[in-house]
């Protein structure tokens, strides 16, 4: 059984320096999250599920809706918030000791690692215990102010990294998976959902992405990966199945032009269904 607390794991083997070390940052963490009034986890069992794209779109999407939104991109091997929300090479400000996150041109706070490499060609080779620390390090030390939602863009998997961060967050509200129809994507989410169960997180929403192709010139739908399943695998679950996104050339495009769907084709389909996930959300885990 996993404690999603902020229990000490291997706390005893410390020296009192790392053990007060240790304590401070998790107190400048918690001071940090305090003003934030909803904190929701993207996660997915693997890569290639469009995660990322999820994620910066939920932004988006909340901000366009009225809400003070930022975005954590906790993904230390492939940040790519910063590219999406078009903020990528900007400069983090350091203030107290304190990191200012960048601000978008739709004043969405951002957060990532990306940031903080020198380069984005720069691969950051990191064992476990030097992900966690670091990741915790640059948890503790955003100073976000105020924000009505906070998304945290999750590394794929169940690994360390995914862990850590939500064995950091103080009081997630809702944790949302992404998957594909294709039947292997839905194995890993089982593995994922199981996890988050284990750190006594229960509330728990499923997006299918990739659900089916528009296409461009007659507007027919065709499930590209196989039939939509994602309904009845959240039901089988037990989650909250928040809904399902088109496979669309304007995807890539937009990440290209360093933008998100919802900004760039404000009345597609995709960008509707966004507006309805975001309601489904708002529904199922926020007062």
């Amino acid at each position: 059984m996993v404690n999603n607390g902020h229990g000490h794991h291997g706390a005893s083997n410390l020296s009192p320096e790392q053990q007060k070390q240790m304590i401070e940052q998790e107190l400048k963490l918690f001071e940090h999250m305090k003003n934030i009034k909803y904190k929701i986890a993207v996660m997915s069992g693997k890569g290639g599920v469009g995660k990322s794209t999820v994620a910066a779109n939920l932004a988006e999407a909340f901000q366009k809706k009225g809400l003070l939104t930022g975005i954590l991109d906790a993904d230390i091997h492939g940040p790519n918030i910063p590219k999406m929300l078009g903020v990528e090479g900007k400069d983090v400000m350091i203030e107290n000791g304190e990191m200012i996150p960048v601000i978008s041109n739709n004043g969405i706070k951002v957060m990532s690692i990306g940031f903080l490499i020198d380069s984005q060609d720069t691969p950051i080779i990191w064992r476990g215990p030097q992900k966690s620390g670091s990741i915790k390090q640059f948890m503790a030390d955003t100073a976000w102010g105020d924000l009505d939602v906070l998304i945290i863009d999750n590394p794929p998997g169940t690994g360390d990294e995914p862990l850590t961060v939500l064995q950091s967050l103080p009081n997630v509200d809702a944790v949302i998976m992404v998957t594909t129809p294709n039947s292997l994507s839905q194995e890993d989410v089982l593995k994922c959902v199981g996890m988050v169960k284990m750190l006594n997180i229960e509330d728990i929403g499923l997006i299918e992405n990739m659900s089916y192709y528009v296409c461009p010139h007659c507007g027919e739908k065709t499930n590209i990966f196989g039939e939509s399943q994602g309904e009845k695998f959240a039901n089988e679950m037990g989650v909250v199945y928040l809904g399902n996104l088109p496979l669309t050339e304007q995807v890539p495009e937009s990440a290209n032009q360093d933008s998100t769907m919802v900004n760039s084709y404000v009345d597609s389909e995709v960008t509707n269904k966004f507006s309805e996930i975001i309601d489904n959300i708002k529904l199922a885990f926020l007062d």
